[in-house]
């Protein structure tokens, strides 16, 4: 396997560490649906990813963008909170603009249904 260098938002780099993430998501996905078996598939597959792509660099904005992908048609529990961490939340208007982002998609496939 050949180490993927994850840039921080600080400009730091280091290697992707698989634990760390699969913490990151474990705490987000407390007292939900989501079973210690599906958060280290969710990771498995982003591993995955990461190893079959063509760069050896990704930044930690990028790879919290890509597990809300995989959260968002899970739960929306886990999904705001990852959000909330990765996306650097401030404010309530904050969350507010997520839910309601949320609700627009939702919006969009039943009016395609």
């Amino acid at each position: 396997m050949v180490p993927i260098t994850v840039i921080k938002r600080n400009g730091h780099r280091e290697i992707f560490n698989r634990s760390k993430l699969l913490h990151g998501l474990s705490r987000a996905c407390e007292k939900t649906e989501l079973t210690p078996c599906k958060l280290e598939a969710i990771v498995d597959e982003l591993e995955l990813s990461l190893q079959q792509s063509n760069s050896r660099e990704i930044t930690s904005s990028e790879i919290g963008e890509l597990v809300l992908g995989h959260l968002k048609g899970l739960s929306e529990v886990a999904y705001v909170r990852f959000a909330s961490v990765y996306r650097h939340f401030r404010s309530v208007s904050d969350f507010v603009s997520t839910l309601e982002g949320m609700n627009a998609d939702k919006a969009e496939l039943a009016a395609l249904v």
